[in-house]
């Protein structure tokens, strides 16, 4: 792990953690498209009981939510903290103290959210926590624009993977999140993640301890690029745990969007759940569609009304 981590760091001076490969030396503070140098930032840190059931389970997902992404989504939930680079600095043994009081508060595991960016200095953390006592499961929350060999090595540090499989179609994937050839690096990644976990989640007492876990958000007016996301992910494996998410809410940038300006209808997410159902996929996660707020809101010192740490 060690000369895992040391490699990763590395690449911080030419940094090409994600397919942008902006190639900026982040050590001397240098940024590229994410915005953030060779630190970590963090939002917030908390117990989460809206994940998946098998990451929140009964006692909450130890979930850390970090500044920036490398992703630039016009409907992002998290845009607050995503689309800018705010929140509070940290070294990595002070993350890796992090990752520690949430075990100990008795999160089921420890998951950044948008990790890709400061995997270096997440990974050192990780490694600084495993020294000191840390057990339970890692879960790598990504946004599924992600360089295959970045994945490659994080191999044997990571135990569950949650990327996003946001775009089937390399055009709304450009139009809606600026990321040229999405579908690709996803793929590409996803069979990698697969590898190296495998592609069947294993719980115990119904908690994930290794696997994949892959999401995909229905976009409204847009369900021939979750058919042909589906498409994809089942290359890599029917058996892959598939969660598909009803929960698309039009935040203000794209309120007036005359394709992203509204909630998912019912039908339109059925139907995506039935193609997937249709293709041969075995283990789906799903949801209601509902008119429910969904957004949280990273402007109160807890976006989920749960106990946080700051």
């Amino acid at each position: 792990m060690e000369k895992q981590v040391s490699s990763l760091k590395e690449i911080l001076k030419n940094c090409t953690l994600c397919p942008r490969r902006c190639r900026v030396d982040r050590t001397r503070g240098e940024t590229g498209f994410c915005g953030l140098t060779a630190k970590i930032v963090m939002d917030c840190a908390l117990a989460h009981h809206g994940e998946e059931p098998p990451l929140s389970g009964s006692r909450g997902a130890g979930t850390i939510f970090f500044s920036s992404c490398n992703l630039g989504c016009l409907y992002c939930q998290n845009y607050q903290i995503s689309h800018q680079v705010c929140g509070r600095e940290l070294k990595p043994a002070e993350l890796a103290q992090i990752m520690l009081d949430l075990q100990k508060q008795g999160c089921h595991n420890i998951e950044p959210v948008t990790p890709t960016p400061q995997a270096p200095l997440i990974m050192e953390a990780l490694q600084i926590a495993r020294s000191r006592g840390l057990t339970i499961p890692f879960v790598y929350n990504c946004g599924g624009y992600e360089d295959p060999q970045i994945i490659k090595m994080l191999d044997k540090m990571v135990d569950v993977y949650l990327p996003d499989f946001k775009y089937g179609k390399e055009g709304d994937g450009v139009a809606f999140s600026a990321a040229a050839q999405y579908p690709d690096f996803a793929l590409a990644a996803l069979r990698e993640m697969a590898r190296q976990v495998g592609d069947k989640l294993q719980l115990r007492d119904g908690i994930a301890q290794r696997g994949v876990i892959v999401r995909h958000l229905v976009l409204p007016g847009h369900s021939e690029n979750s058919f042909a996301a589906l498409r994809l992910i089942k290359e890599v494996s029917p058996r892959l745990a598939l969660s598909l998410m009803s929960q698309y809410t039009p935040v203000a940038k794209v309120r007036n969007h005359p394709d992203l300006g509204r909630r998912i209808t019912a039908a339109e997410y059925n139907q995506v759940l039935d193609y997937a159902f249709d293709i041969g996929f075995e283990n789906i996660f799903a949801q209601e569609v509902s008119d429910r707020e969904l957004t949280p809101d990273f402007s109160r010192e807890n976006p989920f009304l749960a106990p946080a740490i700051k």
